[in-house]
């Protein structure tokens, strides 16, 4: 299951467009839709984003591959699902928050996308100073 760039780009700005669409709809308060229904072009591109790295990190497990080889880029996809699924949390607690199914305060909400903007922090200041050394 491979895709061109420009096939992921496409995918990319299409779902985006759509969620954006639906977004200025919703506060201009032309559809009284439901906040989840909002969020959902988001979800099925994160859904279509999470399979295709679950079946990459599957791949792994198939016999005749040898573990020392791609041993950082396993960690990679790691770090990718973690953040995928902090996304996904804070999507969630948004949607519920905005839709009123919670008193959560405003600050709770958003800890993981605290946390996913900390990680990416770590990540790009890890891959700097690798580079810098090589």
């Amino acid at each position: 299951m491979r895709m061109s760039l420009a096939q992921r780009v496409l995918l990319t700005w299409l779902f985006t467009l759509l969620f954006l669409i639906m977004l200025v709809l919703k506060l201009d308060e032309k559809a009284p839709w439901n906040w989840f229904l909002i969020f959902i072009p988001i979800w099925i591109f994160d859904t279509i984003l999470l399979v295709m790295l679950i079946v990459k990190m599957a791949g792994r497990c198939k016999s005749g591959f040898d573990p020392r080889n791609g041993s950082q880029n396993m960690k990679k996809k790691v770090w990718y699902l973690i953040a995928m699924l902090l996304k996904l949390a804070f999507c969630l607690a948004l949607c519920a928050k905005l839709q009123g199914f919670t008193t959560m305060k405003l600050a709770y909400v958003f800890i993981p996308f605290w946390v996913l903007l900390i990680g990416g922090l770590v990540e790009l200041g890890y891959n700097i100073l690798c580079i810098q050394r090589d």
